[in-house]
């Protein structure tokens, strides 16, 4: 009996002086990487010109407010040419650009391209009840589809959408 209390006691220091080795190393090893970091860190990290880029543009504000009477022409939006070419110039385009993502697989409960049992009875509410639908939103489909197009091409769109499905 007294050669099992000696033998846990010897196995009990054993693994206590490897284990405050192991945390003393830990220890020693952190201390070093952090001597290391502080010495590198502001030239190769946060003096990076790219990341300080990112967080002027994260810190940036929202929104700006407009005063009567004072110059405001920094707050105008400027105008881009490259939305208006993102608008589709036919309901074909619109569609294979958007709509099919969702209605060529009836993804999100959206009635399949050719289903006509799903799309009889949206067809018969009449164009105008599809065209707020799409541009209000309805079930899963967003407003707009997701999209920032004007109305005339959701309209297209959405024509070419029914002729698909009479």
């Amino acid at each position: 009996m007294a050669n099992t209390k000696s033998s846990d006691r010897h196995f009990f220091n054993s693994f206590s002086l490897v284990l405050g080795v192991l945390i003393a190393f830990a220890v020693v090893l952190f201390v070093f990487s952090r001597m290391i970091g502080r010495a590198t860190q502001g030239q190769e990290v946060l003096l990076e010109p790219m990341r300080l880029k990112q967080v002027q543009q994260n810190i940036a504000p929202f929104g700006h407010v407009a005063v009567a009477g004072h110059d405001n022409s920094a707050l105008a939006v400027p105008k881009s040419t490259a939305v208006a070419a993102d608008v589709p110039t036919t309901g074909e385009q619109a569609f294979t650009k958007v709509c099919t993502a969702c209605h060529s697989l009836g993804i999100n409960g959206a009635p399949k391209i050719g289903d006509h049992a799903a799309w009889g009875p949206r067809i018969a509410q009449g164009k105008e009840a599809l065209y707020l639908h799409v541009i209000e939103g309805k079930g899963a489909m967003p407003p707009r589809a997701g999209t920032t197009w004007p109305d005339a091409t959701i309209r297209m769109a959405v024509d070419y959408i029914v002729s698909l499905n009479k």
